[in-house]
């Protein structure tokens, strides 16, 4: 599967897709009542195939039979080996179609197609499997209450989930999501970004095929105001777990508190240092990292390491390995695997980042339609280049003198997602990684652990809970005490 295929063969994939064209509703596509939106290549302006949407009518509809499956117990009370091997099953059909999946997420979203084939889809059946295999191995406690009680702190699905995801990438932030919310026996509503619906319809299907019960899983195709508004607003929703803008995140905070005070996780924006000190070595490693934490998806990725903090005694070896590096990095048709990056996600982010190219660039700084080559700036620690999310391949450069200015740097900004630090000293490298406000901080290397590990932010980058790891599984769960009164009635002379 991961076995790269020729340009003209994903060409081909793409010319036989039967992309699907309506909400997934009660476990099947039947047409919106909200009339029709366009899905556009990204890299071609050309229009992939016409969605029809939903309206506030077909919210209310899917909530209704999310709440009555959820109620039922066809899901959500089935023994959790039975949730895990359904969701294997799930796993098996997408590596099936895993080829189908990773052009149609490149044509939807201007995604590199080496990158959906050797990442996306991958970690996409990672992740589902991960949490299908934990379903039946978290165990529940008992509180050490003495001889006359028992006291038993058990966890039980959260109910009916709202799942908002972003476009940046669609098909794996789903399988976060719907992993441990399905794990953990809840009915799940995805709500897809208007620009990347595609793949997020067609795991509806397979989701479908692998013996999830009808209405468990429901997709809701449409924009903010018609689909997202209503999801974060309704009474019968429990919970929302939303991937997006820290502005767009703030909305679902507000929607609970006007609502029903469902639960809202967040995982938002960043701004994330790499933070290279005067005692890094090999250098040629680290150049490696900070340009694939700076240009790796076009750079519209939250995590990605868009402030390079480098101390001045490094800098000029350091960035002449960067820009040596960043020739390596072709930019152009999604399609071809030979290129690194592929085209920007729509014709209003191309805006929003071209905005930020001003000023002479050391490398890049000019966009070509949707494309834009890997672009670094040399900036001051103030500039709105080093305070603001791109969301694009743009690196803006920061010279410090100290490990005190750096750290200074790093937690100048209201985002704390992650951030990287390069340094050969231990003590340092550790007391500096504890003193970053940020939820991820990675050592001499960029990325943002595994499946194994929590995933979220400080400050403004998110709020209420985290991806990955088991400590997903308490956004998606609510803690329930039970108390056992087990003194014998013959000793209590007062019982109320």
């Amino acid at each position: 599967m991961n076995d790269l295929l020729t340009h003209d063969e994903y060409l081909s994939i793409a010319k036989g897709i039967d992309f699907p064209r309506s909400p997934f509703i009660d476990g099947k596509y039947h047409p919106g009542s909200g009339g029709s939106m366009a899905t556009v290549n990204p890299a071609t302006g050309e229009t992939i195939c016409e969605i029809s949407i939903c309206s506030v009518d077909d919210v209310d509809k899917a909530v209704s039979k999310a709440r009555e499956a959820f109620d039922q117990g066809v899901w959500s009370k089935l023994h959790p080996s039975e949730r895990k091997d359904v969701l294997i099953r799930l796993c098996k059909l997408i590596t099936r179609n895993a080829r189908e999946l990773a052009v149609m997420e490149s044509l939807d979203s201007g995604k590199p197609i080496r990158d959906c084939v050797e990442i996306d889809i991958p970690e996409t059946i990672n992740t589902i499997k991960w949490h299908a295999e934990a379903a039946d191995k978290i165990y529940d406690q008992t509180a050490p209450v003495g001889e006359e009680a028992m006291a038993m702190i058990v966890r039980e699905p959260v109910g009916v989930v709202a799942a908002i995801l972003p476009w940046n990438f669609p098909l794996l932030m789903m399988a976060w999501k719907i992993g441990p919310a399905l794990a953990a026996g809840n009915s799940v509503i995805v709500k897809p970004v208007e620009q990347t619906s595609l793949t997020a319809l067609r795991m509806a299907e397979l989701v479908m095929e692998a013996g999830i019960p009808r209405s468990v899983l429901q997709v809701l195709p449409g924009d903010g105001p018609t689909v997202g508004e209503p999801l974060g607003l309704h009474m019968d929703v429990d919970m929302v777990s939303f991937t997006g803008s820290t502005e767009t995140g703030r909305r679902f905070l507000r929607y609970s508190a006007d609502s029903n005070l469902k639960k809202a996780v967040l995982e938002c924006g960043g701004k994330n240092p790499a933070i290279v000190l005067d005692d890094a070595e090999n250098l040629d490693l680290v150049a490696g990292h900070i340009v694939n934490a700076a240009f790796w998806n076009m750079g519209e990725n939250c995590s990605a390491n868009s402030r390079l903090i480098v101390h001045k005694d490094v800098k000029d070896e350091l960035m002449e390995k960067i820009i040596a590096r960043v020739r390596d990095w072709r930019v152009g048709d999604p399609l071809d695997p030979q290129n690194h990056l592929g085209a920007l996600i729509d014709k209003d982010h191309c805006a929003k980042v071209a905005s930020h190219l001003s000023g002479k660039a050391i490398t890049g700084g000019k966009m070509d339609g949707p494309y834009l080559a890997p672009t670094i700036y040399e900036v001051d620690r103030n500039d709105a280049a080093a305070q603001e999310e791109i969301f694009g391949p743009v690196l803006s450069v920061i010279t410090v003198s100290s490990i005190d200015e750096a750290l200074q740097v790093a937690n100048d900004t209201d985002y704390g997602l992650t951030a990287s630090v390069f340094s050969t000293n231990g003590r340092k490298s550790l007391n500096l990684a504890r003193a970053i406000r940020a939820g991820t901080v990675t050592i001499n290397c960029y990325g943002e652990g595994d499946i194994t590990t929590p995933f979220g932010g400080y400050k403004q980058s998110g709020f209420g809970g985290r991806d990955n790891g088991l400590q997903a599984y308490d956004q998606y769960t609510e803690i329930k005490t039970i108390w056992i009164d087990l003194s014998d009635p013959a000793d209590q002379d007062n019982v109320l």
